[in-house]
């Protein structure tokens, strides 16, 4: 953040917000745990004041599955990647946009918002579905809605492996 913005911490049923000055969500930290902040970035810290994961990243999002998607750098130009419980880079920043692993797979999008692609990855960072949707949802039963096309695109539904299971059609498809 740049210097002369203040940083509000509240704290609701055990879960630390971050919220910048104009009011933005910059990000939930793990259950039971609060967040260092600093000039810096931000990182985790129990209860007790022992910092775990010292202050560095301009953005989190939840643990989930024992890993949680961070940014470094501003909201246009800043990557995303994932760290453990204990702070360490798992898997590179090198996502413009990432989500939290859900089964096993998280989603995230290489490219800006409006002409980047979506994609689905493992915990090892590799691509188990190649960024090629313009929107996707999180699977549900093992099927996930994916937009192929822009604006005017057609939705379909993909299985764990990227294949259509339900072929695009105008129109939203839900689960």
């Amino acid at each position: 953040m740049p210097e002369g913005r203040s940083r509000i911490v509240a704290t609701a049923v055990g879960v630390v917000i971050l919220l910048a000055a104009l009011g933005a969500l910059v990000a939930f930290v793990k259950f039971h745990k609060r967040s260092a902040v600093s000039q810096t970035g931000l990182g985790t810290r129990f209860k007790t004041g022992q910092i775990v994961i010292n202050p560095q990243f301009d953005a989190a999002q939840n643990f989930s599955e024992g890993l949680a998607a961070v940014r470094i750098g501003d909201d246009t130009t800043g990557k995303w990647g994932f760290i453990d419980e204990g702070g360490a880079l798992v898997i590179n920043p090198q996502f413009d946009l990432a989500a939290s692993f859900i089964d096993g797979l998280a989603i995230v999008r290489i490219g800006d918002s409006k002409s980047g692609k979506w994609g689905f990855i493992d915990k090892s960072g590799k691509f188990v579905i190649s960024p090629q949707f313009s929107e996707v949802d999180i699977f549900v039963n093992n099927l996930a809605a994916v937009k192929v096309g822009d604006t005017n695109g057609k939705w379909g539904f993909i299985n764990k492996t990227g294949n259509f299971v339900i072929n695009p059609q105008d129109g939203y498809l839900s689960d």
